[in-house]
């Protein structure tokens, strides 16, 4: 049996990707450069192996913006109609695409990303970590809703 494809596109559709199989994790990252990259309180976004991700049009329409030269974040935008396409994140060979993107995508998070620097506390039960799961290269330190 083959896996399932999903479909992303930014808020023009000029840049569109192909994604293979079930997300690594379903998140809602607090950290700040999220907060103020999506601007939103909460970043809801589902990771996926690099290799599972395909852009199919508009690769020449992608930007990329970085806080530094050597950080961890590269973020992919659409230079057409500023839309966020995704995060690579290439020290742990992970791509975070925005689950509000993915087409047919049911959104069911299982973790919190980054709660230390939250601004909305959210009470559900998730494991809330400082950082990231140690799952996908984070320290594992848990916090308190």
């Amino acid at each position: 049996m083959s896996e399932v494809q999903y479909k992303s596109a930014c808020l023009c559709g000029a840049v569109q990707l192909e994604i293979t199989g079930e997300p690594a994790a379903m998140a809602c990252c607090h950290c700040d450069s999220c907060r103020r990259w999506f601007g939103a309180p909460i970043h809801g976004g589902c990771l996926y192996s690099i290799d599972k991700v395909r852009i199919v049009k508009g690769e020449d329409r992608i930007g990329t913006f970085k806080y530094t030269e050597d950080s961890e974040s590269h973020r992919k935008y659409c230079t057409s109609c500023s839309g966020r396409v995704m995060v690579d994140h290439p020290s742990i060979n992970m791509t975070d695409i925005p689950a509000v993107s993915i087409q047919g995508l049911t959104f069911v998070p299982t973790l919190h990303s980054h709660y230390a620097e939250r601004v909305l506390r959210i009470f559900d039960g998730l494991p809330k970590y400082k950082d990231f799961d140690p799952d996908v290269g984070g320290t594992g330190e848990l916090l308190e809703e």
